[in-house]
């Protein structure tokens, strides 16, 4: 299968995934895994920040690492690399991004020869063009699992392929969901009480149906308990939507002169 980079080489200071292939006493030749047919060579003194007394007691051939780019010479084509140069932080995010661009690329495979479309097309006409807008492929087919062929569309794919992508996607594709939950824990001793205890959670439940990739539950555990359970496509918007809607429970229960307070339960 083709390279789904449109670049020979890297840019200086980028991460990259190599594949460590040989190892000589003063460095390593590794195969960047992004950019078929180019090696790159990294340093023994690029290895790592901490003492050791052999290159072999921090690669191995055949392993797989996350590199920093130090150094590109396009007439020679040469290029250099770092392993120390490489934080924690960089690379969980690139294993992570490196990760999802094969899933992508899997994905793609496999709708090619369900539906008999040519690879290429599918890679110019829908990867490319979700990679653009979404800044990376993977999460436009997410996003067409759950919203549908609209994710698509509005991306720049065209509605047939559309169609094709977001059929297979739906079918074989499963996107994680973020879920959360808390008890609203209120008493109210007036004689219309349990009205205003209802209105307030009803009020909460008109906050969340504001949002359509949003599912919320509100159910008694036996008063004055009254449990929520939220699932969102991520946690960001699942707390978003979970203070809007404990702000307007416990506003108009206070308004109402009810006793409320609000308990988060822990995930898991």
């Amino acid at each position: 299968m083709n390279s789904l980079k449109k670049i020979r080489y890297p840019k200086y200071n980028e991460l990259v995934i190599g594949r460590v292939k040989k190892i000589f006493e003063h460095g390593a030749f590794i195969i960047l895994e992004e950019y078929p047919g180019l090696e790159a060579y990294c340093p023994l003194r690029e290895v790592s920040r901490s003492w050791f007394k052999g290159i072999r007691e921090v690669l191995k051939e055949g392993q797989k690492r996350v590199f920093k780019v130090i150094r590109v010479d396009r007439t020679k084509g040469h290029v250099d690399v770092s392993l120390k140069r490489v934080s924690d932080s960089e690379r969980k995010n690139k294993l992570r991004e490196w990760k999802r661009e094969q899933r992508a690329k899997k994905f793609f495979e496999f709708v090619a020869k369900k539906s008999n479309i040519p690879i290429n097309i599918l890679l110019n006409d829908v990867y490319f063009v979700l990679e653009k807008y979404y800044g990376e492929a993977y999460a436009g087919i997410e996003d067409a699992v759950r919203y549908g062929v609209n994710a698509l569309l509005k991306a720049g794919v065209s509605p047939k392929l559309a169609e094709i992508v977001t059929k297979y996607a739906r079918e074989y594709i499963e996107v994680p969901q973020a879920k959360i939950s808390g008890i609203f824990i209120i008493s109210c001793f007036k004689p219309n009480g349990i009205d205003i205890i209802r209105e307030s959670l009803i009020r909460g439940l008109k906050i969340a149906s504001k949002y359509s990739n949003i599912n919320v539950k509100i159910y008694t555990q036996g008063a004055p308990r009254y449990k929520i359970d939220l699932i969102a496509p991520e946690y960001k918007t699942a707390e978003k939507v979970l203070e809007e809607i404990v702000n307007e429970v416990v506003e108009y229960a206070r308004e109402n002169e009810c006793n409320v307070r609000f308990e988060r339960l822990k995930s898991g």
